[in-house]
């Protein structure tokens, strides 16, 4: 009965470790599937939407050929891809309604030009109303849509390029597209490929596999206890013929051994040997079993871990109610690394017009008045780089349209040597560039607001008249600029937190040294004012969670020196910066210097209360010329 049951685990082993073998073979799927796409509309730019690339679970794999020249791969949102490409024809590769692949050519948005320019400093929901609904500025741009090489655009989260072929692996959500182009001007690829990896996996292959060594490792024992018994359970042996008396060795013959019944010792017969070597037909089946043990890979057994189970958490605000940030902090990090590149170039050149591709507004005004006193003054440092790193603070604005507005925070918390830059980009259209708006040091003594949003959500643009706080970010400015001006005499002055405000205590320090200084040799033939105004650039501000805002403002100081009477003449001495600038070193009517500052406060509500903190400033000399 053993060896019936030894075969008939034999046979079992084989079929088990047939099929487990079988499912890893002849059986096994396909490790991916994929689908081409023709574009023949021989358009310069191809978008597939991101219904496509997700339209079977996966990443995707992407490949665009060319017949020759650059292929140029980018992705970003659906709303900024569609945006970017709105103003020309480009072919689309969609869903249609039944789920099947198609292509079609949209046509450019034909934008009626508005009667009126907004006004300035128009809120969030004016600028709003100038965008179409799908994420179209209205505003228009000087660079002609034809040939636009979409290569380096902000909104893109990230960019690929290659000679003839280019294939690149993604893993796109629904809303991402991707933008296909060759320079914007040659066809875009016309042949498109897109592969996704399928589940071919065979859970059940390693049970079974290891399930049928064990059944054949079974049957040996089965066999060899089956043989053991047999031998066992045969009857007595014959008892053979008594022993002759026997005679020392050397005197029989040889010849007479083996009749007279004596033993040999010679070679044993094949049969005596039969038996030890039944023993190890256990090994190869044992080592066949290992082998194919170690042949089964993590695709051939079931996967018995525990799956995560999502758990809901507090949202802190909801995503229905909100457009999406502008960028995400990985994007905000490169596009703050090209203004940086762009700026450090210009520095260098001394290049007005290539710092204005990256810089706008009072940063721009700085830079230019630096490369006017450097042409003329050899020693006149540089203004300081742009810092790129390390990103503590990233707020996107949450918005959809255009405008739209970033603020940063660059520099390690807690650093006591070298203060972390706070600044603002601004983005007017979708083929405009950020340009760098703000920027300024944070206070020794300030402390960022702590409920600012993430990235991941972003903050609304404050309106410049909003009522919500407890000073509107318009009147800020002026506000501010009046309490320079008068002090504790200024009647916005408990408005402001006298503490930490570092910017106050230099501006007053300041003019009362060098108003001593002057009175030393020209009070007598002539005098020095100072005054703040607010700049000539509208505030930026950023909601924060505790429904205060960050807001971003520009003031502009000025020294005003002349003389009191006909005869006297207002001369530079030692002053090689305001000379250069001005043009001259000496005036009968005297000199106006201008300073840009740049002011950074935390506002709070009104409901809240309390008193608007400065977080950050820089001042740098703007201008100087002679009073007409």
């Amino acid at each position: 009965m053993r060896f019936v049951w030894a075969v008939a685990a034999f046979v079992l082993a084989a079929v088990l470790i047939g099929a487990g073998i079988a499912q890893r073979t002849v059986f096994v799927g396909a490790e991916t599937t994929e689908t081409e796409i023709s574009a023949e509309d021989e358009l310069p730019y191809v978008l597939v939407d991101g219904a496509v690339l997700t339209s079977i679970p996966g990443s995707q794999t992407l490949t665009a050929t060319a017949d020759s020249g650059p292929v140029y791969a980018a992705y970003g949102r659906t709303a900024d891809v569609t945006a970017w490409l709105s103003d020309v024809s480009y072919t689309r590769v969609t869903l249609d309604d039944s789920g099947e692949i198609v292509t079609e050519v949209v046509e450019p948005v034909q934008v009626e030009p508005s009667e009126e320019a907004p006004a300035e400093g128009s809120s969030e929901g004016d600028a709003a109303g100038d965008a179409s609904a799908d994420g179209t500025s209205t505003e228009t741009t000087a660079e002609t849509p034809a040939g636009r090489n979409p290569a380096g655009s902000d909104l893109w989260l990230d960019e690929f390029t290659d000679e003839g072929t280019l294939t690149t692996q993604l893993q796109l959500p629904a809303t991402m597209s991707v933008l296909l182009a060759s320079d914007g001007t040659a066809a875009a690829p016309e042949t498109l490929q897109i592969r996704w990896p399928l589940d071919n996996s065979t859970p059940w292959a390693g049970p079974l596999i290891v399930a049928g060594g064990i059944l054949m490792a079974l049957g040996v024992l089965l066999y060899l206890l089956g043989i053991r018994h047999a031998r066992r359970s045969r009857g007595p042996r014959r008892k053979g013929i008594p022993q002759p008396v026997t005679q020392p060795l050397d005197t029989i013959p040889a010849g007479d051994a083996e009749a007279k019944g004596v033993i040999s010792s010679g070679t044993p017969s094949r049969r005596a040997l039969r038996g030890g070597t039944r023993g190890f037909i256990v090994i190869p089946s044992l080592a066949l079993a290992g082998l194919l043990f170690t042949g089964c890979t993590a695709a051939s057994w079931p996967q018995l871990g525990p799956s995560a189970t999502p758990s809901p958490t507090a949202s802190v605000v909801d995503a229905a109610e909100q457009d999406a940030p502008a960028v995400t902090e990985t994007q905000a990090k490169r596009i703050l690394a090209k203004v940086a590149q762009t700026v450090s170039e210009a520095d260098v050149a001394a290049d007005g017009d290539l710092a204005a591709t990256r810089l706008a507004g009072a940063v721009l005004d700085e830079r230019k008045a630096n490369y006017l006193i450097r042409s003329k003054v050899a020693d006149h440092p540089a203004l300081p780089a742009i810092p790129t790193e390390p990103l503590q603070i990233v707020l996107p604005q949450a918005f959809d349209d255009w405008p739209r507005t970033i603020m940063t925070v660059v520099g390690e918390e807690g650093e006591t040597t070298v203060a972390p830059t706070v600044a603002v980009l601004t983005q007017n259209d979708p083929w405009s560039e950020y340009k760098l708006t703000y920027l300024a040091s944070l206070a020794a003594s300030a402390e960022f607001p702590g409920g600012v949003a993430p990235s991941t959500i972003g903050a609304a643009l404050v309106p410049p008249d909003s009522p919500f706080l407890l000073l509107e970010p318009q009147e800020l400015a002026a506000a501010y600029a009046d309490v320079l001006n008068n002090g504790d005499n200024s009647s916005f002055s408990s408005l402001f937190e006298e503490e930490g405000d570092q910017f106050r205590v230099k501006v007053a320090e300041d003019r009362r040294t060098r108003l001593e200084q002057f009175n030393q040799t020209g009070a007598e033939t002539g005098s020095l004012t100072f005054s703040s105004a607010a700049g000539a650039y509208p505030a930026v501000g950023l909601a924060t969670l505790e429904s205060g805002a960050i807001v971003a403002v520009s003031l502009t100081e000025t020294d005003t020196v002349k003389p009191t009477n006909s005869d006297a003449v207002i001369k530079l001495d030692g002053n090689p910066t305001v000379e250069a600038l001005a043009g001259t070193a000496s005036s009968a009517s005297g000199f106006q210097t201008n300073f840009s500052d740049q002011l950074f406060f935390y506002v709070p509500n009104q409901a809240d209360g309390g008193q608007i903190r400065l977080l950050g400033y820089a001042s740098n000399i703007l201008s100087a010329g002679v009073i007409q």
